[in-house]
């Protein structure tokens, strides 16, 4: 792939080590989604000290997923010309701000109000650092770049999510949730010191924000990006009780699971970093081909142990490529709107995550286990019909 820059993108001063800045970038998506899936392992704790059902208590995911849809093409839009470094670094701010509040809810009204910061944080920040690498590293580099900073996301269920998840279980919820408020200030004065300035060659518009629609590879990569991030986060959000109930697997296993779930999506995201730069295209389609078949597969072949596993490695495997993946969708469909398409993905992304937490806790409240994984399998299925229409587009070769 040769990722275009955009042609109306800011002359922003060079950063003085490329690489430690977008390892700095991210260490911060490590950390955002760190924030956002840490209630995944935190349903049965949190639900028993505060007195609420593990489907209410999956509104913890469900209520920042939707607030960071809202916020991540609205602040972009408030801040105007802000530089992006320093509305990076106010964002990250929040976020430590927000996880100590986390920490410190006395009851469960509270706890979601400090998730809605949670999202404000997540939206902004993911918003403009999705499309970042392209003005931080030569044209050349941006596919390898962007592989990068969605490493964080893989990390975060390979280090964040089970290791939040064991310290919940061995100190308490609300420790893991002060960790991570400290690990927020870590990433604040990570991006502080090696982040440029980013001026913004031009105020981010409503108006071009909806006119991203009109180009029809934007529309392709949205639809997909909703399909596939709602079917997962369909499953995943529960994916605790469906390795417990329906694969027979001990509580005491479940930690180490996850944590092989997060090693294979880091696999997988490299590897479909690798595999963009050659063809975009066949690469987003088959992993949403492989992530449905994974998916309607678990109900039949995941209800022993050695099945569930397996299963449960293909699909950390295949999810680990759809953050880097779609972005770079995103960035060849719009080259010259690249922070424009990038703020509506994250929208979209974000919006998704909340919607199939909210679609699982329905179905695990009213509906045998199984469903979550039949519901989450077609809408991921369908999202490859949709990749698969664009075969004929140049641009996303």
């Amino acid at each position: 792939m040769t990722a275009t820059e955009p042609t109306t993108a800011p002359r922003d001063t060079p950063a003085p080590h490329p690489w430690i800045a977008v390892s700095a970038v991210a260490f911060g998506t490590f950390l955002l989604v760190t924030a956002e899936q840490l209630p995944i392992g935190l349903l049965t704790p949190v639900g028993s000290a505060l007195s609420v059902s593990e489907g209410a208590a999956g509104l913890m995911v469900t209520v920042p997923g939707v607030v960071a849809a809202v916020a991540a093409p609205l602040v972009p839009v408030l801040v105007g010309r802000m530089d992006r470094r320093l509305l990076l670094i106010g964002l990250m701010g929040l976020m430590t701000v927000a996880n100590l509040a986390s920490a410190l809810a006395p009851d469960y009204p509270l706890l979601i109000a400090a998730r809605v910061l949670v999202g404000v944080a997540i939206g902004g920040f993911w918003a403009i650092a999705g499309g970042l690498a392209v003005r931080l590293v030569p044209a050349p580099l941006v596919p390898r770049a962007t592989a990068i900073i969605f490493g964080g996301v893989g990390a975060a269920n390979v280090f964040g999510v089970p290791l939040g998840t064991m310290i919940g279980g061995l100190a308490d919820w609300r420790v893991a949730f002060g960790a991570l408020s400290a690990l927020a200030l870590v990433v604040l004065a990570a991006l502080l010191a090696v982040l440029p300035p980013l001026t913004a060659a031009r105020p981010v518009g409503l108006r071009r924000l909806a006119g991203q629609f009109r180009v029809r590879g934007v529309r392709i990569g949205i639809l997909a990006t909703f399909l596939i991030v709602t079917g997962h986060f369909t499953a995943y959000t529960f994916v605790t009780p469906v390795l417990r109930e329906l694969s027979g697997i001990d509580a005491g296993l479940v930690g180490p699971l996850l944590f092989g779930f997060g090693v294979a999506g880091v696999a997988g995201n490299f590897v479909a970093g690798a595999a963009v730069a050659r063809r975009l295209h066949r690469t987003v389609l088959v992993i949403a081909a492989g992530l449905g078949a994974a998916l309607l597969l678990y109900p039949v072949a995941g209800l022993t142990g050695a099945g569930g596993v397996a299963l449960l490695v293909v699909w950390g495997l295949v999810y680990g490529g759809v953050s880097t993946s779609l972005q770079t969708w995103m960035i060849k469909a719009a080259p010259e709107a690249v922070e424009e398409a990038s703020a509506l993905w994250v929208a979209v992304f974000n919006l998704s995550i909340g919607l199939g937490a909210l679609a699982g806790g329905t179905i695990v409240d009213a509906l045998p286990l199984q469903g979550v994984l039949w519901l989450a399998g077609a809408l991921v299925s369908a999202a490859a019909l949709a990749v698969w229409s664009a075969r004929r587009n140049e641009s996303l070769r």
